[in-house]
């Protein structure tokens, strides 16, 4: 049904501004981690279309103890796709990758009004409800690998 593949920063940045971002500029939807080396970016195509991606990067959370941690970032669905699997499929495409790598911990900065659905994937929440402006409310969330 979908086709998961490593895809380029310029294939994500017009789903990510449409469906996380859109009340900020295009511009915005690029983050410092990004380009960088260790950073790899996800997407799940249907019929030829993008409908779904993530970003992963290598960056350290003060909160959990492993060395190895790679963050999930700026996951989104087009509204017509969610509840198909295509989200699921992209963390376990980029599970496998992490495991390779020798990856222990992937965690994230998710949205409270979707939390149950990093439940479902297997992340556990770490901690309070916290603003993160414009966005609004996050929680934190991991799951060892």
């Amino acid at each position: 049904m979908f086709e998961i593949r490593i895809i380029t920063l310029e294939d994500v940045i017009n789903l990510r501004h449409a469906v996380l971002r859109p009340h900020q500029t295009i511009e915005d939807c690029v983050y410092e981690s990004d380009r960088e080396e260790t950073t790899f970016h996800i997407g799940a195509y249907l019929n030829g279309e993008l409908v779904s991606i993530a970003s992963f990067n290598k960056e350290t959370s003060e909160d959990f103890k492993s060395d190895n941690q790679i963050r999930l970032r700026a996951m989104a669905t087009l509204p017509a796709y969610r509840k198909l699997g295509a989200g699921r499929l992209i963390v376990e495409f980029a599970e496998k990758i992490l495991k390779e790598q020798g990856v222990s911990l992937l965690w994230c900065k998710g949205r409270v009004n979707v939390k149950a659905y990093y439940h479902k994937l297997g992340f556990t929440e770490y901690g309070d409800a916290f603003d993160y402006p414009p966005i609004g409310l996050h929680v934190l969330l991991y799951k060892y690998l």
